[in-house]
């Protein structure tokens, strides 16, 4: 049993390691592949690059998903030149999963620089004075992994402590948050560097009837987002503060989502009921999370939302389960209206487009 004196010790030593007051936001980037691909020539684009254009009714199906979708484009790195040079990517019969892991063990981690480089240039701090590095995507299984080579393409220091989160699909931008926030407010001094890039082309198929929905949806693109908690330096403004986190994973819900490893890529599998299943449980899951900071009845028209965009059904779902003003997720419709799902990687839009659009109002309050 330890004696009183290393007790104190201990405890003098925890209050010094933890931070003076909640983790902050400091500072938010992002990036995408040059390619965009308009909707309403999505089906085109899609059928045409997989040689599927005698499979009119499933066409004509990926025309009505794209019309309904409440995207108008998406940005997509693969394009004819990566088919030409790696055919069997659309050749369901021959193994296409090393060529993938190949494309974006490097193409991954450098559209992450190019979000991470915004935000490293928005902070005004030097890349070095990065303490944490915690990378989320479901676009790689290899080692060293994604984090390591980002932590090498921007200079870390060898001493960063890192973490990969791996196939947390839609939530991992979320989780990775979370995570960032017990990083910065447990080490005093920390500054973590959020990670969050998707390449598509390790889930791309040919047209199927069970994959077309996810296919008409998703699209790629990479977050940064820099987690800092008080005493913030010089230079260092909150852009948000994170005042709690919490996780909720819905009992009996397995089915609805997963992605799993095959000789053609990672195979991914979106149930239809999963906006259902969102607006039959949203509300109770966040009574449950705001209970742990002593509030029984928020009004949910009183907070602004940073809310993941899966796609319009689960918005539209949110915002009629919460009665919520039209206006209340406007910044997540626009994300996905611009850049449709990026699955973890897009909540670090929903909060760029938070910000500017906070911005945006107070200039103009500003205007005589």
């Amino acid at each position: 049993m330890p004696g009183a004196a290393t007790t104190a010790v201990v405890d003098s030593r925890r209050g010094t390691q933890r931070a003076e007051s909640p983790a902050t936001i400091i500072a938010v980037g992002t990036a995408n592949p040059a390619n965009i691909v308009p909707q309403d020539g999505f089906a085109d684009y899609y059928f045409g690059l997989t040689k599927s254009e005698h499979l009119t009714e499933l066409k004509d199906k990926m025309k009505r998903i794209c019309q309904r979708s409440g995207i108008e484009k998406r940005y997509i790195h693969l394009d004819e030149e990566i088919i030409r040079a790696h055919p069997e990517i659309i050749n369901k019969d021959k193994p296409s999963l090393e060529t993938r892991v190949d494309i974006v063990a490097t193409e991954v981690p450098k559209l992450a620089e190019s979000a991470a480089r915004k935000a490293i240039t928005e902070w005004g701090r030097p890349a070095t004075d990065i303490t944490h590095l915690i990378f989320s995507t479901y676009s790689g299984c290899r080692a060293p992994s994604a984090d390591l080579q980002l932590a090498s393409l921007l200079g870390l220091r060898p001493s960063v402590s890192r973490t990969i989160l791996s196939l947390h699909g839609c939530s991992g931008g979320g989780r990775a948050l979370q995570l960032a926030k017990e990083l910065a407010e447990n080490n005093r001094g920390a500054r973590v560097l959020v990670a969050l890039s998707e390449l598509t082309l390790i889930c791309f198929s040919t047209p199927d009837e069970n994959k077309i929905v996810g296919h008409g949806l998703f699209g790629d693109g990479a977050g940064a987002i820099i987690v800092g908690a008080g005493p913030l330096a010089d230079g260092e403004y909150p852009l948000f503060e994170m005042v709690a986190a919490s996780q909720t994973t819905i009992p009996g819900t397995e089915h609805a989502l997963g992605m799993k490893a095959t000789s053609n890529g990672i195979d991914f599998h979106l149930s239809i009921q999963v906006p259902t299943l969102i607006k039959d449980n949203i509300k109770q899951s966040l009574l449950e999370s705001f209970r742990s900071i002593e509030n029984t009845d928020p009004n949910w028209n009183d907070l602004f939302w940073a809310v993941h965009p899966g796609g319009r059904a689960i918005l539209d779902n949110i915002e009629e389960k919460l009665q919520l003003k039209p206006w209340k997720l406007a910044a997540s419709r626009q994300v996905l209206r611009e850049f449709g799902n990026m699955s973890g990687a897009t909540i670090a839009f929903v909060l760029d487009e938070l910000r500017r659009s906070r911005e945006k109002e107070e200039h103009e309050q500003q205007q005589p």
